[in-house]
């Protein structure tokens, strides 16, 4: 089923854009871990619209009700499941029903796929909206995880023309203030250059994509399986589930074609008793196992379809070609949203390579 995921740990999502909630049920989560709930809802705040002029002005307050697997405020090692109400829709903005599908959006796909019975109000079940609840999942990862040395950060390494340095070039970047910004960058003062490119496409009724960065450092090495459950194939999986995931790449990626052996591999050295690489072009996976290195990926994004510019569609009612104009709230740049979601999935992936890991042991 396309809305369930993990063997070891169970999500099933549900819900839509403009119904009455949306939400999650996670199976599998460890017992007896008390949850920091202020850290919980600064996760979902990151997430949550109408923050600024780049974001949709759609006010949601995405306070999650949590309705099973917790007990004074600690998980109980039941299914955790938790809804988020949708409280500002506007469904009249989407017509009366399907007819002029939105270049870029899942109108038509999904209008062919459910035999025309799907949801289409505000994108239904294919809505970034549905990323609320996995940012609440992923929150709750991020917090087992830290409890065994694990961080997860990333950053907007690229947004549109203009980019940010690399974790792979800085393997000691601070982290510790990416969280608290907007627009997460390495480079100091880059965020304003950022802005300023969004606000550009803003002003054209357009909309711009780019590439977010993520580290994920204090794994062990042995986390993952070759083949269909390697690293990459699980992390992948969750990344491109993100609506907007257009290319995922690990290490040095797509730039490995442009490397010969002697420069791509990393050379293993003893330090302090411990196996380490001098390099990490491989983004601390070798045969789809994490080596101990950073785990270090990025995600292009694509540029957010709603724009206020007329473009050229289809009516489904007529079966004639015709001009769409897209009325709506919609962000000019679904970055900043962007990167708390993909540190939620990353959580995820890891959470569950980390019980398979387990299992592998009993």
């Amino acid at each position: 089923m396309s809305s369930f995921f993990g063997q070891h740990l169970h999500l099933a999502l549900f819900g839509q854009s403009h119904g009455e909630a949306i939400g999650i049920t996670m199976d599998g989560f460890p017992a007896g871990m008390t949850i920091d709930m202020d850290r919980l809802a600064a996760e979902m705040k990151r997430r949550a619209p109408g923050q600024s002029s780049l974001t949709t002005p759609r006010k949601e307050a995405d306070v999650p009700e949590i309705l099973s697997g917790v007990l004074d405020g600690r998980t109980t090692g039941q299914p955790i499941c938790a809804i988020i109400r949708n409280t500002n829709t506007r469904s009249k903005d989407y017509g009366e029903g399907v007819d002029l599908v939105r270049p870029g959006h899942a109108d038509y796909t999904g209008h062919v796929r459910y035999y025309g019975f799907e949801d289409w109000r505000g994108g239904g079940h294919f809505s970034g909206r549905l990323t609320a609840p996995i940012v609440f999942a992923g929150a709750l990862c991020s917090q087992w995880l830290e409890s065994q040395g694990v961080q997860i950060a990333s950053h907007i390494q690229r947004l549109g023309s203009v980019i940010d340095d690399s974790f792979m070039d800085h393997p000691d970047a601070d982290v510790s203030g990416l969280k608290a910004m907007h627009l997460p960058v390495l480079r100091q003062g880059l965020d304003a250059a950022m802005e300023q490119e969004a606000m550009q496409a803003l002003q054209a009724q357009d909309s711009i994509g780019g590439v977010i960065e993520c580290r994920i450092t204090g794994l062990p090495a042995g986390l993952g399986a070759p083949f269909f459950d390697s690293v990459e194939s699980v992390l992948s999986h969750l990344m491109f589930s993100v609506p907007a995931v257009k290319g995922v790449e690990f290490g040095e990626g797509f730039g490995f074609a442009a490397l010969r052996g002697s420069q791509a591999n990393d050379p293993f050295r003893m330090e302090e008793g411990k196996v380490v690489t001098t390099s990490n072009h491989s983004g601390g996976v070798l045969g789809g196992i994490t080596s101990g290195m950073p785990v270090i990926f990025r995600c292009a994004v694509r540029a957010t379809p709603s724009i206020g510019q007329t473009q050229q569609t289809v009516s489904l009612c007529t079966g004639e070609n015709a001009e769409l104009n897209i009325h709506g709230r919609h962000d000019p740049c679904i970055l900043p949203r962007a990167v708390p979601v993909i540190e939620a999935m990353a959580a995820i992936g890891v959470m569950e390579l980390w019980k398979e890991r387990q299992a592998c042991v009993k």
